[in-house]
């Protein structure tokens, strides 16, 4: 059973979001995703200060199987990404939830946070991929 941390919100393209003392939340994918696509070998970030679009493909993770797109879970700008990543893909394997974390964003509408999944609907979506 994949890891779902109770303190996260989620989406259902498997990317996990929390809360920064800055305002702004970090994104990752979650156990289940690193799982899935195995062992990374690479990840592409987005730049610093890019304006995305919530739905929107903003970074890639690749992997020894597979190449996936990691799409934004809201709208917002990049305000950080974790550049030991570039030298470490490795880290989101380990710890998809803490050195793993891809970047951070600064959502534009708390409003697009209240419609992310809370860790029981993730382990329903989850449950029911599972069927």
């Amino acid at each position: 059973m994949s890891e779902i941390p109770s303190n996260l919100k989620y989406t259902k393209d498997h990317e996990w979001l929390r809360e920064q003392d800055d305002g702004s939340w970090a994104v990752g994918i979650t156990d289940h995703a690193q799982t899935a696509l195995g062992d990374l070998v690479f990840v592409e970030l987005p730049d610093n200060e890019t304006v995305v679009v919530a739905g929107d493909a903003c970074a890639v993770v690749e992997s020894v199987k597979a190449a996936s797109d990691v799409y934004c879970p809201v709208t917002g700008e990049i305000s950080s990404i974790n550049g030991e990543l570039a030298d470490a893909p490795e880290l989101v394997n380990a710890d998809p939830y803490g050195q793993g974390w891809l970047f951070a964003i600064r959502p534009e509408s708390p409003a697009e946070l209240e419609e992310l999944l809370s860790s029981d609907d993730y382990e329903r979506l989850l449950a029911e991929l599972d069927d």
